[in-house]
């Protein structure tokens, strides 16, 4: 079992309330919670299914997701999927993309109870 600290830029959220306001951003936040998991999902079905073109789009589509934001593990872990499908190197992508799969969902979650948000 691989356990690894989330990590969050309160800052992309603080920005976020600031231009938004509070209930702007919490939309914000609340929506991209729910396209994330969507995505991390739908990532997975597409390696289960050997699609690695899409699998690469739905990837590189979690990157500006996680980052606008604040999940700066999950973004930078998107991109390392998408570097090792540009390689070719099937035993990175597996890798990456679990660790993507895992880190994901512990990021959806931090960031949901660090807003408080309700469901």
């Amino acid at each position: 079992m691989h356990n690894e600290a989330v990590r969050l830029d309160p800052g992309k959220l603080n920005d976020l309330y600031a231009q938004l306001g509070e209930a702007g951003a919490e939309d914000v936040v609340c929506r991209a919670i729910e396209e994330l998991a969507v995505r991390l999902s739908h990532c997975e079905r597409l390696w289960r299914q050997s699609d690695l073109p899409n699998l690469r789009k739905s990837a590189r589509s979690l990157v500006a997701i996680a980052d606008q934001i604040g999940m700066s593990a999950m973004a930078q872990i998107a991109g390392d999927v998408t570097d090792a499908i540009d390689l070719d190197d099937n035993p990175a992508i597996a890798a990456t993309l679990f660790r993507l799969l895992r880190v994901g969902e512990r990021s959806l979650t931090a960031v949901w109870e660090q807003q408080d948000l309700s469901v």
